[in-house]
């Protein structure tokens, strides 16, 4: 019901309070809800408003954390590869010949090209200078600057309807680039009022951030502000056979997705479309380990297995999935097994994190949902880098 309170006509103490106090608690009995919530800026500002009577200044300062940790996210060679399949995949694209230009030689060299890479660092740039510009300026001019370019670097995410990205999100960012950095020019984005406020900010805006990046394994991509860097945290699950049926013993959100699919399309049509997240993952940066993991995992032919992406299976047992692979992890496959036993073989799972900020590897694990732990490792960036989408160099 304290969710609810938001909508009567004014907000107040009474109002903000519970909401503050409760997302917190529902993020001990699980961190999926706490997550779903985007609490890293929506509860967040929420403790902003409720702590403090003036609190633009904090609001201010959530707000430039997300685009400056954003920003730093992207100081890595994954986000290219991002940008290549985003752009040669947006609706408005319509040219062949610069959808062909994302990447080195297409089709044969689907690695990103000058351009892209290019491309990528001016996006990384932006978003790094637009919090610095507006933490900066109080003057009318220089406020129009920032928010001319914040509003570039939305326009042109959306613009894209890249798959994954929360567009209101996006939307609600525009929305705070008025509502706080034009209406209130002249309010110190980090004049936050009460000490425990700003230990609070430090915390969720500074720490907990820059230990995601160094330590990406520890942290949550979401609470680490690492948004849409190609650099994810991720999983695959393989089901020899007709094991899948065994999900069945579960309470789900959704049936397997093949039943969903099989009530609109004939097989082949659905497997082309479940085959599209695999081709995503591929095209990917670090999903470029999938053709040197892939064999490690199975026993026997591919087409022997039905393989799923990690985020559709979040999305069957937990309800919700965003692109964090620390959900859909060990911690699930133990759930999982509990409840539906698989045999030996039946299910294989292949883990693999982000790199960490300044690292050059990305860890990889290979669990058996009976027998535990198969193989872990470490990948080399630099060599994933030199590698197309297909198995081989």
């Amino acid at each position: 019901m304290a969710l609810l309170r938001p909508l009567a006509p004014a907000l107040g103490a009474t109002h903000l309070v519970p909401i503050a106090a409760l997302v917190p608690v529902l993020a001990v009995a699980d961190r999926t809800i706490f997550l779903a919530l985007r609490a890293e800026h929506y509860w967040t500002t929420v403790v902003v408003f409720a702590a403090t009577a003036d609190w633009i200044g904090g609001a201010k300062a959530v707000q430039l954390a997300l685009w400056l940790w954003a920003g730093v996210s992207k100081l890595n060679h994954h986000f290219p590869t991002v940008v290549c399949v985003m752009t040669s995949n947006s609706p408005l694209a319509r040219f062949a010949w610069l959808r062909r230009r994302m990447y080195v030689r297409y089709p044969d060299d689907l690695r990103p090209s000058r351009l892209a890479i290019a491309m990528s660092h001016a996006g990384t740039a932006l978003e790094l200078v637009v919090p610095v510009v507006l933490a900066c300026s109080t003057g009318e001019t220089a406020i129009a600057v920032g928010i001319a370019m914040a509003l570039a670097l939305h326009a042109f995410i959306t613009s894209n309807v890249p798959m994954g990205a929360p567009i209101e999100w996006n939307l609600m960012v525009v929305y705070g680039v008025f509502a706080l950095f034009w209406a209130h020019p002249g309010a110190y984005p980090f004049d936050v009022g009460p000490p425990q406020l700003g230990a609070l900010l430090a915390i969720m805006l500074v720490a907990v951030p820059l230990l995601g990046n160094i330590a990406p394994g520890r942290i949550s991509f979401l609470l680490a502000m690492r948004y849409y860097a190609g650099n994810w945290p991720y999983s695959v699950w393989l089901f020899r056979g007709d094991s899948y049926r065994k999900l069945d013993r579960l309470v789900k959100a959704a049936p397997w997705i093949y039943d969903q699919l099989g009530r609109f399309y004939d097989r082949a049509t659905s497997v082309g479309l479940v085959g599209k997240v695999l081709a995503f993952r591929l095209m990917h940066l670090q999903g470029r380990a999938l053709p040197v993991l892939l064999p490690k995992a199975i026993e026997g032919p591919l087409h022997e297995y039905e393989y799923l992406d990690g985020e559709l299976v979040g999305g069957l047992a937990l309800g919700w999935n965003f692109g964090d692979g620390h959900l859909h992890r060990d911690g699930l496959l133990r759930a999982i097994q509990d409840q539906c036993g698989f045999a030996p073989g039946e299910l294989r799972c292949i883990f693999v994190e982000s790199q960490p900020l300044g690292g050059a590897k990305m860890a990889y694990q290979i669990h058996d949902a009976a027998s535990g732990l198969l193989d872990a490792g470490e990948l080399d960036v630099r060599e994933l880098r030199g590698r197309q989408p297909w198995a081989g160099p």
